[in-house]
């Protein structure tokens, strides 16, 4: 796999190794280890590794680490709860930035009057709709709920 996401995140693993930086050397492997599981995921089904790709599986690191940060600070472990929220900064270094919530909710709006999405089931053609337009900037943890909110007050 050499997606340009790829070489940028061996480069900076390469530099926190030269600088002698453990924390962000431990924090990028953990990112190399997840690449390495898609490369071998996608040799299994013969296909390349896409960018998309990368940014999904990103996506679903920070996702699994917010969760496990949310349960560190209930479970009184603070020092934990930082360290997943380090991990989170460093991965969402390599995303491009997230559609802000006002352009979110605007466009959820016109691409549910463009595609005629009357209700729950046309769920997943608006969530198309808008992945293709916004890529690997649209979180879809975030867009889901609020499609399915304004689908739910379309009926």
């Amino acid at each position: 796999m050499t997606t340009p996401l790829h070489t940028r995140i061996m480069d900076d693993l390469k530099a926190a190794m030269k600088a002698g930086d453990k924390e962000a050397v431990a924090r990028l492997r953990g990112i190399t280890a997840k690449l390495k599981d898609l490369d071998v995921e996608a040799r299994a089904r013969q296909a390349e590794v896409k960018e998309g790709d990368v940014h999904a599986a990103l996506r679903s690191m920070i996702k699994s680490r917010t969760e496990s940060a949310a349960l560190y600070h209930k479970g009184g472990r603070p020092e934990l709860a930082e360290k997943e929220e380090a991990e989170i900064s460093t991965i969402k270094h390599y995303l491009p930035p997230e559609v802000d919530q006002a352009t979110l909710e605007k466009a959820i709006g016109e691409t549910i009057a463009s595609t005629g999405a009357a209700g729950l089931k046309d769920m997943g053609r608006v969530m198309a709709a808008l992945k293709e337009r916004f890529g690997a900037a649209l979180d879809a943890g975030k867009a889901g709920p609020l499609v399915k909110a304004r689908l739910t007050q379309a009926n």
